[in-house]
């Protein structure tokens, strides 16, 4: 899996300009699926995320987990991030996970990850638009295959 974790003040997703997810403080996840992962990946990718010390503390430091300030995560499925940009000027992706795997795992994750905080979301294939304020700003990529 390749994630990009955004510590946002707010954010939303929205469907043919109607809101299908929104969130306060906590995380935005643009969440890739590739054609290798499994149940190691995702249990990794949650793991990692609750648990991550991005946000400040009373003296400023990013000491805390979203866990720890009982943030929310708003998840959106984003199978360009395994964009494949070194041939030609039009990116290849044929290393993200087809659609029937990619799907049955991007909900197993977010269903995971509601174990631990609130998940928002936003629907599996759909053209959506994402609103945020990012906060600081805190941008992350995960890849749960280089750990």
């Amino acid at each position: 899996m390749k994630l990009v974790l955004q510590r946002v003040k707010e954010a939303s997703v929205s469907i043919d300009g109607k809101i299908a997810g929104a969130i306060n403080q906590g995380l935005l996840l643009l969440v890739g699926v590739g054609p290798d992962d499994n149940a190691e990946d995702l249990a990794y990718a949650v793991r990692k995320i609750v648990n991550m010390r991005i946000f400040s503390d009373a003296d400023g430091k990013m000491n805390q987990s979203i866990q720890d300030i009982k943030g929310s995560i708003l998840s959106v499925s984003q199978f360009t991030l395994y964009a494949d940009t070194k041939k030609g000027n039009r990116p290849a992706f044929t290393g993200a996970a087809k659609p029937d795997l990619a799907s049955q795992l991007y909900d197993s994750f977010n269903e995971q990850l509601a174990e631990f905080v609130p998940v928002e979301r936003g629907v599996f294939g759909a053209d959506m638009q994402v609103s945020l304020i990012n906060d600081g700003p805190v941008t992350i990529i995960l890849d749960t295959k280089c750990h």
